[in-house]
């Protein structure tokens, strides 16, 4: 459970999702400053036409919480 005060947390999670996919998934590499490199010049690249992330929480209708964790 995370609770929504930590939205930080979900904003470096997708960062790093964002990051796998488009520079390193699709690529092989032989040493860790190829990694490094590409990790660079993706940063560089996607820095450019960055955006704030825009978070938006759909009404979450209140209900009873349960005692036990079978109950779920």
């Amino acid at each position: 459970y995370t609770p929504t005060h930590a939205s930080w947390l979900n904003q470096v999670e997708i960062w790093f999702s964002i990051l796998t996919r488009k520079a390193l998934k699709t690529n092989s590499f032989t040493s860790t400053d190829q990694v490094r490199r590409t990790i660079d010049a993706f940063t560089k690249a996607h820095n450019k036409q960055a955006a704030p992330f825009e978070w938006k929480k759909k009404f979450v209708k209140p209900g009873k919480l349960s005692d036990n964790y079978a109950d779920l």
